[in-house]
């Protein structure tokens, strides 16, 4: 039985790898720190550290085949970028070396290669230019996985239960336009957070012999336009689809006080589709029948969650 670490275990992403780690019968050990991590099943083993001292990871690797460092900081000050991100990465990925673990997965961000139009290109064919504090502590965090012989997964847009994230900056991109922009046509790479638990999952138990890199792309392989993304957030919103079409320069002057909304119509305006096929072609994997389906399946919690923010915010 291979035995397992997932970190940041009680958060998003990571809650998912555990469930989907226990269905394939691991010996599990989670990790996380300021959230109990939840136990799925008897003989899970829980541990409490955090990534920026290294004094509280000391042991948590022993015995350990695999880390699913699932953890991440994202937004706030440069300074907590910094020490979670990329020093605390640093820090586990030494301890993982010290207590000898044969392979660590990091799920990372489509983000470090900051802005700009994708259409389709594998990690080898890009560039990271990360934009941001976040984006960048990611980059280095990629850097230390990767030079002690990891494995480094780039998932894009994370859609699912528990997303605090991609849909409701969607809602609130929604809110602040009275129209479409040029026809939302750009394609977008997204992943349902249940598919990316099982690329990760399988990232870290696959054998090494068929892995044919290090770095990946970790989405479902057919790119969705952002006017289906935001028609099934509007859906969930209950927010009417307008019915005039905004042009770029217009929609970046209303949005002009919301820099956080600058940033999400930026994304959503150009391609930002990136090549997940040698991922799901490696570990033998057949990809989820896609969007509308997940979405379907999380949209009864978005609507809650929706419903709740606007309540919250009124």
């Amino acid at each position: 039985m291979t035995s397992v670490l997932i970190t940041g275990a009680a958060g998003f992403l990571g809650r998912h790898v555990v469930e989907e780690a226990a269905r394939q019968d691991a010996a599990l050990r989670l990790m996380s720190h300021r959230r109990p991590a939840v136990v799925t099943r008897p003989g899970c083993a829980v541990v409490c550290a955090d990534l920026r001292d290294p004094d509280s990871l000391r042991g948590v690797c022993e015995g350990i085949d695999v880390v699913m460092h699932c953890a991440s900081y994202i937004g706030g000050s440069v300074q907590n970028n910094e020490f979670v991100n990329a020093q605390g990465t640093r820090n586990l990925v030494a301890e993982a070396r010290r207590a000898g673990v044969s392979r660590v997965v990091y799920v990372s961000t489509a983000s470090v290669y900051g802005r700009g139009s994708f259409c389709g290109a594998t990690p080898a064919e890009l560039t990271r230019n990360p934009g941001s504090p976040t984006s960048a502590s990611r980059a280095a965090a990629e850097d230390a996985v990767l030079d002690a012989g990891g494995l480094v997964l780039r998932p894009h847009l994370v859609y699912g239960v528990g997303d605090a994230w991609v849909v409701p900056g969607v809602s609130r991109l929604l809110r602040a336009l009275p129209g479409t922009v040029e026809g939302w046509s750009a394609r977008l790479s997204l992943v349902s957070v249940h598919e990316l638990a099982r690329l990760a999952v399988a990232a870290g138990l696959a054998p090494a012999a068929d892995l044919t890199a290090m770095t990946y792309h970790a989405s479902h392989p057919d790119p969705v336009t952002a006017a289906t993304l935001l028609r099934a957030v509007a859906d969930c919103a209950e927010l009417p689809w307008p019915q005039r079409d905004l042009t770029a320069l217009q929609a970046c002057g209303l949005l002009a006080s919301d820099p956080r909304s600058l940033h999400a119509l930026d994304m959503l305006r150009t391609d930002h589709f990136f090549d997940s096929a040698p991922l799901w072609r490696d570990l033998r994997l057949t990809p989820g029948p896609g969007f509308a389906s997940a979405f379907a399946q999380a949209a009864p919690w978005y609507r809650s969650a929706l419903s709740d923010a606007s309540c919250a915010a009124g």
